[in-house]
């Protein structure tokens, strides 16, 4: 039985990853739980939502990751709860101890108190919300192919984005560039190039918090892609076939089918769990405020790191929920352990920001580097460095550079795949009735 320190850490994203892989080679037995068996390479989930990569393509097993790595063990398994005055982290079906917990369980998409929204208008947090708006952009091109109806067409036709975040002008950017070029010449009764995107902001531009500079070269790129961008504009309800918005005092009625959620996120609600347990404070947002050096008030034990964790004593303001952050965190986590064991301290933790991109499409990006920024063509080959980069795994990262290599030259996704359950909408001009098409459909199956 070991008698090294016992760190628990619960989530496999950059922070939990970053924070196992710093503790390597050191006299601790860590435990990383996630309920996923995988690390998700996140900024590029929205090239899964619009058929750019496949999910293998920015997924990698997390025991493969440390399976050299012999202090290291990964739990597949579900937190529920923490008993903070035995050290142990709750499982579902069990009990982990622990001598210094990290929490890096992040956020999830945030409706703003109004969570039925969720079923019309999907986030972007997991392999399974990436393949849900797959299937709605894709299926709404084939629903528009068997409609009569020109309304319903448009409906169709009509993609609708709230947030104009980074997450939000790729999400639009991508649906603009299938639109124009993708699917051209894939369908016969419709133009997939008639179809309009509409990118919704609450703010008075796209990429708030990027320099303005940067902000309006991305809503041009936007815009060369067909994409109306709508500032200053509030989301009042969102429907099963429509969203309204207010501007100003005005409210207009946007008839969409397909509507995406870019817009705000939420701490797990393992952060409201740890809160309750230590009575730690949250704020607004879910996210837990945390101390310093990133552990809770009389909790030193415990450290939050990542998307989950409110660190504001860097510039008064919470730090961005970017993967560089948590990356930075998790490195720090490991350096607070190692000093904690051989009786040292480190300074408090500072976030060195590295920068911001974004990209809009086919050689069109941005990037704020400082005091250097970057558009078009050059800010387009940084980012897709930057990415390449920080995929963790290298047959990841050769798949990836092939697959866009491919994509730029083709203009083609090849992960252009309508899974899960579907239901196209009745169409006139079918000539089988619905009881013999099942009955073709059963055979062929």
């Amino acid at each position: 039985m070991t008698t090294a320190q016992r760190v628990v850490i619960i989530g496999g994203g950059f922070g939990g990853l970053h924070t196992a892989k710093s503790l390597r080679n050191t006299d601790v037995h860590v435990t990383l739980i996630d309920r996923r068996n995988f690390h998700l390479f996140q900024p590029l989930l929205y090239q899964v939502a619009t058929g750019a990569l496949s999910p293998a393509n920015i997924a990698a097993p997390l025991r493969d990751i440390f399976k050299r790595q012999m202090n290291t063990e990964v739990l597949l398994g579900e937190v529920v709860d923490f008993d903070v005055e035995k050290r142990e982290v709750i499982l579902r079906d069990g009990r982990i101890p622990y001598d210094t917990l990290v929490l890096a369980a992040g956020v999830r998409h945030h409706y703003f108190g109004n969570d039925q929204w969720e079923e019309h208008a999907p986030g972007l947090k997991t392999i399974e919300d990436a393949t849900e708006m797959r299937r709605r952009i894709l299926l709404a091109f084939e629903a528009a192919e068997r409609e009569t109806d020109p309304e319903e067409i448009r409906k169709w036709l009509t993609f609708v984005v709230i947030g104009a975040g980074p997450t939000g002008v790729e999400l639009a950017g991508a649906v603009g560039e299938i639109a124009n070029y993708t699917l051209k010449n894939n369908f016969r009764r419709i133009n997939p190039a008639s179809a309009k995107v509409i990118l919704v902001e609450g703010m008075d531009r796209v990429l708030p918090p990027y320099p303005a500079d940067l902000s309006a070269a991305a809503q041009k790129s936007l815009e060369k892609l067909g994409v109306t961008v709508r500032t200053k504009a509030m989301v009042k309800d969102v429907q099963a076939d429509k969203i309204i918005i207010g501007i100003g005092e005005t409210d207009e009625v946007i008839d969409s089918h397909t509507i995406l959620w870019g817009a705000g996120v939420q701490g797990s609600p393992l952060g409201r769990k740890l809160a309750a347990a230590t009575g730690a404070e949250l704020d607004r947002a879910g996210r837990i405020i945390v101390q310093p050096d990133l552990s809770l008030p009389n909790h030193p034990e415990i450290l939050v790191i990542g998307d989950l964790a409110h660190y504001a004593h860097q510039t008064g303001k919470p730090l961005p929920g970017v993967a560089q952050v948590a990356m930075q965190s998790g490195d720090y986590a490991a350096r607070l352990i190692k000093a904690r064991l051989k009786g040292e301290t480190v300074p408090t933790f500072h976030y060195r920001d590295l920068g911001n991109m974004a990209t809009i499409g086919r050689a069109a990006a941005v990037a704020d580097l400082g005091k250097l920024h970057f558009t078009g063509f050059i800010g387009w080959v940084l980012w897709l460095f930057i990415h390449l980069l920080y995929i963790v795994q290298y047959q990841s990262r050769i798949l990836v550079l092939i697959q866009w290599a491919w994509n730029y030259i083709t203009r083609n996704r090849a992960a252009r795949l309508i899974t899960g359950e579907h239901r196209l909408p009745p169409a006139d001009h079918e000539s089988q009735p619905p009881q013999a098409e099942e009955t073709r459909e059963k055979e062929l199956v």
